[in-house]
């Protein structure tokens, strides 16, 4: 399949997700798995198949995998082993493109979220573990000016805002009079794009989150330099 003959998500997709979160049972899920099948599962794993070429102009170390598991394709099923909500599925369509790294690092990547009223792309790296944290805001404290040029550079922040949480306090091991000791704070370092339903549902859309991605460039090499795995 090429990316040309992928022509948009259907306006099922949204409309099933509405249904989900209204009706979030084991018995609802199963009555209508067909449904969930041509308007989520199918778009979505059509999606990420049209995507594996156009993706490798973004990064070469970038993976579009079209699989039902283990793939690019979140999994709807919730772990509602530790949660207090039990709900069994997850009410959004996620769709996640991980560096090559991702098997050895927890490295920076790019995403696509589907969610009636919340669309977007994402691009950096979530939550990351430790020592991956730790060489992130090294870098940013011993390259300040780096860090705020891609971060304030027109081209992404037209269609990108800095998100994720951050530390109340500075994290130990860094000066808390640091001048970049607000960005050293961030627990995250993602950055969001919202996106509108016309979009995804357009034959551009592959172009389009490209084009999108191509964008974040410069802030997706920042955080993998920093981390030492090329981008």
């Amino acid at each position: 399949m090429s990316a040309t003959s992928f022509e948009g998500f259907p306006e099922q997709t949204l409309k099933f997700l509405s249904e989900l979160k209204k009706n979030n049972r084991r018995e609802w899920f199963q009555e209508h798995r067909n449904w969930y099948e041509t308007a989520f599962l199918e778009p979505a794993l059509e999606f990420i198949e049209a995507m594996r070429r156009p993706l490798k102009k973004v990064s070469p170390f970038l993976e579009a995998i079209p699989q039902k598991t283990g793939g690019s394709m979140m999994r709807i099923y919730r772990d509602t082993r530790f949660s207090k909500d039990k709900t069994p599925y997850k009410t959004n369509l996620g769709i996640q493109f991980r560096h090559e790294a991702g098997c050895n690092v927890h490295a920076p990547g790019c995403y696509l979220h589907i969610e009636p009223g919340n669309i977007f792309a994402g691009v950096g790296i979530w939550r990351p573990e430790k020592e991956i944290l730790r060489m992130i805001r090294e870098r940013i404290s011993q390259q300040p000016q780096q860090w705020k040029k891609v971060c304030h550079q027109k081209r992404f922040r037209e269609l990108y805002d800095l998100s994720g949480e951050s530390l109340v306090r500075p994290p130990a091991g860094f000066d808390k009079n640091d001048p970049m000791i607000e960005e050293i704070k961030r627990k995250d370092f993602i950055a969001i794009c919202p996106l509108q339903p016309r979009q995804i549902e357009s034959p551009a859309f592959v172009q389009e989150i490209i084009t999108c991605f191509k964008r974040a460039t410069p802030y997706m090499r920042f955080l993998c330099e920093a981390i030492e795995i090329p981008y």
